[in-house]
């Protein structure tokens, strides 16, 4: 901001920073749980290991608190002093 970026812009950079490392932890994860269907179903009880509805679920859930982990460094970034950044 103090070269002259909006606070939008860095907040922007920063949800975009954290999205494309959360979006590889979850189709990494995914992507192995897919393949450890046969060691998951020894683990879980009541639900098929392969269900896409669980998928969902997690990967919602994972979503979704990655995205307000994102979202408040984000915020306070935005709102940072440029001065009191550079003097730092």
């Amino acid at each position: 901001m103090a070269l002259g970026a909006e606070p939008g812009d860095v907040s922007w950079l920063i949800v975009r920073q954290l999205a494309v490392i959360v979006l590889a932890g979850l189709l990494g994860g995914a992507a192995g749980a897919w393949a450890l269907q046969g060691v998951l179903r020894t683990m879980v009880f009541g639900v098929r290991p392969a269900d896409p509805a669980v998928f969902a679920a997690a990967v919602v859930i994972v979503g979704a608190t990655s995205a307000i982990a994102a979202l408040l460094p984000a915020r306070r970034a935005a709102r940072l002093d440029p001065v009191a950044a550079l003097r730092q």
